[in-house]
């Protein structure tokens, strides 16, 4: 009667609300002494009733949770209504005893990976770096983008292949120029934030090191035969975790300084945190 996809979110809902209940008890009664608010009838019937019996304590809080509480029954109630999708479910609702056509299988989907890694940024960025923080911006939308064609290709038909050539129908003449300029644009500014971090003679050493990396791993990829996409992607994508991971790292460390000793003097430099400086 009641599919997966409901059952899942109709418990996003009920969470929801104990946990906005529980948080908008505890936000405003903080300082007396009946265990947060736990004993205080009255917290709770304000919180139970949306604020028309009661106070509720901190309002940002209780309204995003209770939010979610209600975008997760909205869904719940879209789900039960289209049946998942499911091909059992919809049987369930025909008198015609022969099941639709399953669902095919599905690609490997790496966006839960990459939004991951935005959403790092994002708050990495808040405490670091505007610069990043806008990054992991871009990042999150287009894994949203790119996460919301794929669900819609895996569900097309129930055949992969024709699936598959849906998607890149679709998505190739995009994704190519627009991953390319992304990467090298996230690359350039990661790597000056390492170069700047460090010394002359060690940027000069980073740079060997990756250069070299980046040709080893491309000679691999190229000798050796049937190489899977997956360890070439895992691959790629490791390389690209490591080289963000980087520029985050220097860029909180802060750039060194170049300065003159004095008149007619050598050119000096040395390290300088930007968030002291700032």
């Amino acid at each position: 009667m009641f599919t997966p996809g409901f059952r899942l979110f109709f418990g996003f809902t009920l969470a929801a609300i104990a946990a906005a209940a529980v948080y908008g008890v505890a936000s405003g009664s903080a300082g007396d002494t009946e265990y947060f608010g736990v004993l205080n009838v009255e917290a709770w019937v304000g919180v139970l009733s949306l604020g028309y019996k009661g106070g509720i304590g901190d309002h940002v809080g209780y309204v995003v949770l209770m939010g979610f509480a209600v975008l997760s029954a909205m869904v719940a109630v879209f789900l039960v209504a289209f049946r998942d999708a499911d091909a059992e479910s919809v049987a369930e609702l025909t008198d015609d005893v022969q099941i639709p056509a399953p669902q095919g299988q599905l690609e490997a989907n790496y966006w839960p990976a990459i939004s991951a890694v935005g959403v790092g940024a994002i708050v990495v960025g808040l405490a670091i770096n505007p610069m990043i923080f806008v990054i992991g911006l871009v990042i999150v939308g287009a894994v949203i983008f790119e996460w919301m064609i794929a669900a819609w290709a895996d569900r097309a038909t129930a055949d992969p292949g024709v699936n598959r050539s849906l998607r890149n129908r679709i998505m190739r003449p995009v994704e190519y120029p627009v991953t390319a300029a992304l990467g090298i644009a996230i690359l350039v500014l990661a790597m000056s934030r390492v170069f700047l971090a460090v010394s002359k003679f060690s940027a000069v050493m980073v740079a060997g090191v990756v250069a070299t990396a980046i040709f080893v791993i491309a000679v691999i990829f190229v000798t050796v035969p049937r190489i899977s996409r997956s360890v070439i992607a895992g691959t790629v994508a490791l390389v690209c975790v490591g080289v963000l991971v980087a520029g985050v790292i220097t860029a909180a460390v802060g750039s060194r300084e170049f300065h003159h000793v004095g008149p007619g003097g050598d050119h000096g430099e040395h390290l300088e945190d930007s968030g002291a400086s700032g």
